[in-house]
């Protein structure tokens, strides 16, 4: 799943954006008209939207006024006019923020940054001190239960724990004898491949696209790390 989709017809200008976005780290999608960019848009869980102003079949205000309905993401309208009045407008209808053509991609690049960091504080404190949000994936520690895009999925206690553990420690490789210490206890009896096990089990119930894990990944010859933000 990527993660910042771009409204734009103008190809150059898109794969300008999605060059220096994916810099940066970021994976990302382009969409070359409005009701394709708004149909991924609605039926797609990115992390912010960069919505060109003038697209064929429909415009950046109706695609905005349309998201706005169902999503809360960040939104970035890219226009070549600098009037007020536009500007006035795509904040009613709930965009975040504007950039004029032509901008710095440098400029870019750190008004995603800031959006994105702004949303996801905004959304660590309105989720509960007992859940654990990210991209889809919801861990309730008090009733035990995992849920991935708001289905819920059944794991076993030692995957509920594992999986827990990795996400409450973000981008920290550890290796399997340390997880299998942590998880299963350093008087169990087994061995570290019953973490490769249970790391498999977790993704075929979490993992939408096995070939682009999203959540816990594989650090070959370290471990295992969960993807944070």
């Amino acid at each position: 799943m990527s993660e910042i989709l771009i409204i734009e017809d103008e190809r150059s200008i898109a794969e300008l954006e999605r060059d220096y976005l994916e810099i940066e780290g970021f994976e990302v999608e382009i969409a070359s008209d409005g009701k394709t960019g708004l149909e991924a848009a609605l039926n797609q869980n990115y992390r912010l939207i960069l919505l060109d102003l003038m697209l064929p079949n429909m415009n950046g205000f109706d695609i905005c006024k349309q998201i706005r309905k169902d999503k809360d993401i960040p939104i970035l309208m890219v226009t070549a006019k600098n009037e007020d009045i536009d500007k006035v407008r795509g904040f009613g209808l709930g965009a975040d923020d504007y950039i004029v053509k032509p901008f710095s991609p440098s400029e870019l690049v750190a008004r995603v940054k800031a959006h994105l960091a702004r949303y996801e504080r905004l959304i660590r404190k309105s989720v509960p001190l007992d859940e654990i949000q990210i991209r889809g994936l919801q861990i309730n520690k008090s009733s035990r239960k995992v849920f991935i895009h708001e289905k819920e999925v059944i794991l076993t206690a030692k995957e509920f724990d594992l999986l827990t553990f990795l996400a409450l420690h973000p981008n920290q490789v550890f290796t399997k004898e340390h997880l299998f210490e942590r998880i299963w206890g350093l008087e169990s009896m087994g061995d570290t491949a019953t973490v490769t096990v249970h790391i498999r089990k977790i993704r075929e119930k979490i993992e939408t696209d096995p070939s682009n894990l999203q959540y816990i990944e594989t650090v070959w010859g370290a471990g295992y790390r969960f993807k944070g933000l």
